[in-house]
């Protein structure tokens, strides 16, 4: 299995998530994917400026449709992060597997936008997004609210009682 570890975060990549989940866990490399960060060269090249330890690919959705098999493939160990659990819920769709050592899936931050809800200190939803995790729960997936690996963790099951 080539996924050590799923994650949704606004911020994709950024300094926390190698200076303290890539400790935890097994990472040779990071596939990022967002339609609007791949898609902005400047934003783009922060991303991968953020991590000198690993490779680092940032796709498109589509893009990370047609790759992820390849990474699934291989021997090595890939973290796999997205701006939205929508985009996991999109590729799950195509038929990609998100299975990963401990078939979690992690949320760090989601910022309050408009229409959004709140229902964790760094986390906020919007009706698509509520459809896309009870998507990726009726899937087989565990959805865990943690920003860092010591932090407390809470899971959707906990998240949907916020929203009633």
């Amino acid at each position: 299995m080539a996924i050590s570890f799923v994650r949704i975060d606004d911020r994709v990549i950024h300094g926390q998530l190698m200076t303290r989940w890539a400790k935890e866990l097994p990472c040779d490399g990071i596939v990022a994917i967002d339609d609007a960060v791949a898609a902005d060269p400047l934003l783009s090249q922060v991303m991968k400026g953020a991590v000198t330890d690993v490779k680092v690919w940032l796709f498109d959705t589509q893009t990370a449709i047609t790759k992820l098999p390849k990474v699934i493939a291989s021997d090595k160990k890939y973290f796999v992060i997205a701006k939205s659990p929508v985009t996991l819920q999109k590729i799950c769709e195509a038929g990609i597997s998100l299975d990963n050592l401990n078939n979690k899936i992690n949320v760090g931050p989601m910022s309050a936008r408009e229409g959004t809800t709140t229902i964790g200190s760094n986390q906020c939803v919007n009706a698509a997004e509520i459809a896309a995790f009870h998507f990726l729960t009726q899937s087989g997936h565990h959805i865990d609210f943690r920003l860092v690996p010591d932090a407390s963790a809470y899971t959707w099951q906990d998240a949907q009682q916020k929203l009633n």
